[in-house]
This record gives structure tokens, sequence and C-alpha cells, in this order.
């Protein structure tokens, strides 16, 4: 079922925000597989349709000694691939079935390459998936069971209309905004009900969840739901993120995860949404303390922006602007200094909860590289526009990126942006080669605007930073050997 922006009843443009609620055959296959290979977690307490779907796979494996052979094989690719740790296992299968198309053939949505690194390192379940699909009798249960497994999602419709509802209404943010996006809440039986799984893949947000009893999960579904409202906010002012940058360095002894050690805009968010949590904790008549005592907790995870944004929603909430219009000052008002000072008070704990919402970056090689092969096919002004959204969306390395909008500058003959970009893309860079050709270009440009001492220093550079890259050892040695001339015939 399609949920437009508020729960309207039907999704009716493509480029128009979906909130969904749905099941999925791929999804059901996949975790049936991981059943069928020993997947026993919280067995005991899950729907009872689960341990029918169970029985019915084992049934058909019984029977056909062929069935039997390609469950072994698939089996044996599962325990090769699986640890003790039965929530990772089922995290890393999980974002491998958001990433295939649908049966009978389970084919990837995109090239290997681009898969998240959980998903590709268990690409090769997919292909002995068919088989298993195929000789299991996998789509007979499915539709046996379809219906019950729908029947789960009935119990989200009213309380998932009221949790958006509320949500933008705090936030003052209506989804209708969000053109393009998408966000689909998958239920499923197959899974631990204890288990509740949430990714963001570029514009797309899931969460997978295996309901039992009256445990709705409406926390864990609202916490992406505000990732999904409030991530594309930070990248519209990276400016004033990276001003923030300093007080990663009050979390490196923090328990949470590292992704957030290292990006300043992942805190941010974060802390915010988890001032916004505290905030909307409970009831009207939920005691203050209560609502301190998650925002204390969430400091000492590591997310030490918490009380901060904690105290603007308070002024916020009294104010008729939405969170759109009030994020930027937001982040414009954080006195570095005292939030340093205040995360230094912080006592972090020795261990954090997981976060929920697992992020994928798939999407940033992806978008550099089509940028450099934009510019190579001699379309400058493409190959601008992804390199600048990669910056904008700090998608992959920024120095790369820099780069492409350096080599851009050079195609329009705009020596100083591109001196500026260069100059950028050294201190950016996380690549050896991007640094060391971005010497390389900087001596050309001086060697052009016959500053002949400056080039060479540039050359030198670049052969340092070089290291085992011999076609920029040799473009600075001819820079040394002697000063730079275009071709001839150059475009550029």
């Amino acid at each position: 079922m399609c949920l437009l922006g508020l729960l309207a009843p039907a999704c009716v443009a493509e480029n128009t925000p979906q909130i969904t609620l749905d099941t999925n055959e791929t999804l059901f296959t996949v975790l049936t597989a991981m059943n069928a290979c020993g997947y026993d977690e919280e067995l005991n307490v899950s729907d009872p349709v689960r341990l029918n779907v169970r029985a019915e796979v084992d049934q058909h494996l019984r029977v056909s000694d062929e069935a039997q052979t390609i469950a072994n094989d698939m089996c044996e690719f599962y325990r090769a691939h699986t640890g003790p740790d039965s929530g990772r296992d089922l995290a890393h299968f999980v974002s491998l079935a958001l990433y295939l198309e649908g049966p009978p053939h389970f084919l990837p949505k995109v090239k290997e390459d681009q898969l998240p690194p959980d998903a590709a390192a268990i690409a090769g379940f997919a292909a002995l998936l068919e088989r298993f699909y195929d000789k299991a009798g996998i789509h007979a249960i499915w539709e046996r069971h379809k219906a019950q497994i729908a029947a789960l999602t009935d119990r989200y419709h009213e309380p998932l209309s009221k949790m958006l509802f509320d949500t933008e209404i705090y936030l003052k943010l209506p989804s209708a905004g969000y053109l393009g996006r998408a966000f689909t809440i998958y239920v499923d039986v197959m899974a631990a009900p204890g288990q509740t799984n949430a990714r963001n893949y570029g514009t797309d947000y899931y969460v997978v969840i295996s309901p039992v009893g009256n445990s709705l999960k409406m926390d864990q579904i609202r916490h992406t739901y505000l990732h999904y409202l409030l991530d594309p906010q930070a990248a519209k002012y990276p400016t004033s993120v990276k001003r923030l940058e300093p007080l990663l360095e009050s979390v490196k002894s923090a328990p949470m995860d590292d992704v957030f050690k290292t990006d300043m805009s992942l805190l941010v968010i974060e802390s915010l949404i988890r001032a916004v949590e505290a905030r909307t904790a409970g009831t009207k008549k939920t005691l203050e303390g209560e609502r301190i005592q998650a925002v204390d907790d969430a400091m000492a995870q590591g997310f030490i922006l918490t009380r901060y944004f904690y105290d603007a929603l308070i002024a916020f909430e009294k104010d008729p602007a939405g969170i759109r219009s009030a994020f930027q000052e937001m982040l414009d008002k954080i006195d570095v200094k005292r939030e340093a000072r205040r995360a230094s008070e912080v006592e972090f704990a020795q261990a954090a909860a997981p976060e929920l919402l697992h992020l994928s970056r798939r999407n940033q090689a992806q978008v550099l590289t089509t940028a450099e092969k934009r510019l190579s096919a001699g379309d400058p002004k493409s190959a601008q526009e992804l390199a600048q959204q990669a910056l904008d969306e700090n998608l992959g390395d920024q120095g790369r990126a820099l780069f492409i909008l350096a080599q851009v500058a050079v195609y329009n003959k705009d020596m100083k942006n591109a001196r500026e970009y260069f100059e950028r893309a050294i201190e950016a860079a996380k690549e050896p080669k991007v640094v060391a050709w971005s010497h390389v270009y900087l001596g050309r440009i001086f060697d052009l605007q016959e500053e002949r001492e400056a080039a060479l220093e540039q050359y030198r550079a670049a052969l340092s930073a070089a290291s085992a890259v011999p076609e920029v050892k040799a473009a600075a040695q001819r820079g040394i050997d002697q000063p730079y001339e275009p071709p001839a015939t150059a475009a550029r």
C-alpha cells in the first residue's frame, strides 16, 4: 500500500514523495533461505507463520534430492559468510535483499561494485537463491501465506498515520516537499521479532520489521522517518557544518559507531534527532526529568550536541517557522568552544546501543566516477554539476570532487578558479594520486603565468606525493626539465 504525504490513497506521480507500508517476496525469500540454513533466532516468540513456512520448506527439501542438494550448496555459502552475531548476519542479508530484483532470478539492481559493502560481501548468495526458490517451491509457499503476512501491516496503518502526522506537525515540515524520495516499511515474519533493520540508500529509506503480538515498534520507525526528513537539511549548509568539525575531537573516545566520529553532518543530524525524540517523548504528563535523562543518555553515547538542540527546540516550538527555515540558525548559533567544554564534562558510557539506521554511501564513487566520465566525453557542464553535488552532499572523497571542479575550470580556461580548486583538492584529498596531479596542474598554471620558481616547487611536491604513480612522476619531471607549454592543438 502506497502512502502519499500524510497517507493519501495512492502515489500518483513518479516524482512524488512515497511513504509505503508493504510486504516483499524477495525479502521473504532471502529470510526463508536463512531459516532453511539454520537461522533460528527468537524462533520461540515468532509469529506462527514463520514456523509454518519453515515446516513447508523442510517438507519440499525432504521429498526432492535435487532440492536438498541445492539447499546444501546454498547453506554452505551461508555458513561460510555468517558469524556468532546473528543480528549482524541478518542486517547483511536484509541489505542484500533490498538490492535484488524480484523473483525468479534475483539479479542485483546495480553493478556489484555499486553494492553497499555488507551486501557486496555476500552477493554470491543471490545466484544460489534462484535455484532454491524454484526447487523448494518458495513462490507457492509465499502465495499461501501472503495474505497472513499482509494482514500484519493492517496493525500499523493507524499508528503509522498518527506518527507521520505528529512528526511532520512538530517539525512543521510536510513530507510533500520531498519529491523523488521514498520511505518504505516492509513487514515480514521470517526474521527475529526482536530485530529491526533500517537502511538508507541515497534518497531511499527502508525499515524492515517482524512484529509479534502487539509490538509495533513505532519508535524505531519514527527514528528512521526523522532521518528521512532531516538528513537533507545538513547537506544544504556545508559551510555551517564544516565550522563544527573541531568538535569531532571531543568524541574520539565515545562508544558510538565510528561513522559519527568522522562525519560532522551525521553527528549533527543524529544529535538533533535524539533531541527531537527527547522533546516529544511520552505524553504531556511526562516529567521533564525523564526527558533530560534521555538527553543525558544520548550525550553519554557521544551525541554531544543533543543538549544544545534540546534547548534550541524549546524556542523552536514557540516559533511559527518550520525546521527547514530554523535549522541554519540553529547551526550558526552553536558555540564550538562552549560545546567542546560541555563535551569534556561528559562521562562517556562503556558501550552504546547500535545505531538503528545503517547508512550506505553507495552513490559516492558512482557520482564522482560519472563526473569523470562526462568530463572525458567533453561534457564539462554535467561533470561540474555532479562534482558540485558530491561536495554539497558530502559524497565520497571531497578532494576528488574538488579536483574534478578544477579540471572543469581548466577546460573553461578559468585559471583563477582552477588554481583555487587544485589548492583545496591538495588539502582535502585522500588519494595520493589526486594530490600529486593537483601539484602538477598547479605547476603548469604557474608556468603559464611565468612564475617559474613557484612552478618548480609544485612539480617537486608532485614527485614527493606521487609515490608509485609513474605517469605523474613523468609529468612532474617534464615540468622540472622545462616550462610547460600547452599543445598547439589543445582544446583548452
